[in-house]
């Protein structure tokens, strides 16, 4: 058994439930009529995410039945790794047809989904807040966008907002009202700290972070911090070596 799931056995469940601590992603599942907790480790979230996202364009290019190494090969990664993902979350193939796209979409979304709709909002509305924005509109049913925050008078109330955009002078109270638990952070980097911490005093009990700043956030938080500068300077290192070993060969 992978040494990064944490197993905790639990009297009752009723349905898929999970929850957000300590970084790791928590789900029940069943097995011999016992309730068992596992913890998902981070990365195998994020693989989750990413084969979903190809088997819904699978699905719309009217395939019905995807083989893992198909799996692996649009994702560059193993067959084996697809495998051990798949059957971490107790689903098998159909033998030689391979997996049932719709099926694996339904066991992937009782897994990674929340239970409810989870409300998120934006906070800073300039041009990455605006993309961020119109590009996570209706994107997926269960994550929904109720409220963008700004400092600007003249984004605050607009109505070419995708949503109702509010003065983050009312930080606390939109929360609050409209049940909001996640947010993406898109303020200017001198303004992400105090905004962190309004954002935590509020209610907020998970944040995206778009800044360049590193934030240091409660252990009860789950923070993801996404940095574009350092993934463009990734990228542009790894060109600069391929370069330099294209011209010694």
């Amino acid at each position: 058994m992978n040494s990064d799931v944490k197993i905790k056995k639990i009297e009752s469940c009723p349905t898929f439930w999970f929850e957000q601590v300590n970084r790791n992603f928590l789900y029940f599942s069943f097995n011999y009529n016992t309730h068992i907790m596992r913890s998902l480790p981070e990365k195998t979230i994020e693989r989750l995410s990413e084969y979903r996202r190809t088997l819904y364009r699978c699905l719309d290019e009217g395939k019905t039945h995807i083989f893992s190494h198909e799996l692996a090969e649009m994702h560059n990664i193993t067959a084996v790794q697809v495998r051990r993902d798949i059957m971490f979350i107790g689903y098998t193939s159909q033998g030689r047809k391979g997996y049932n796209i719709g099926n694996l979409i339904g066991v992937i979304a009782a897994i990674i989904d929340p239970a409810d709709v989870l409300n998120l909002a934006v906070v800073g509305y300039g041009n990455l807040g605006k993309a961020i924005s119109s590009y996570l509109l209706n994107k997926r049913p269960k994550l929904k966008i109720v409220a963008v925050f700004d400092i600007d008078p003249k984004k605050i109330g607009a109505s070419t907002s995708v949503v109702d955009c509010f003065s983050v002078d009312r930080l606390r109270e939109i929360i609050s009202s409209r049940s909001i638990s996640l947010a993406l952070l898109t303020v200017p980097a001198d303004a992400s700290k105090q905004m962190a911490k309004a954002l935590i005093s509020s209610g907020i009990k998970g944040i995206l972070n778009f800044t360049t700043v590193n934030l240091s956030v409660p252990p009860e938080i789950y923070l993801e911090e996404y940095d574009m500068i350092t993934s463009l300077e990734k990228v542009a290192y790894f060109v600069k070596i391929a370069d330099r070993f294209s011209q010694l060969s």
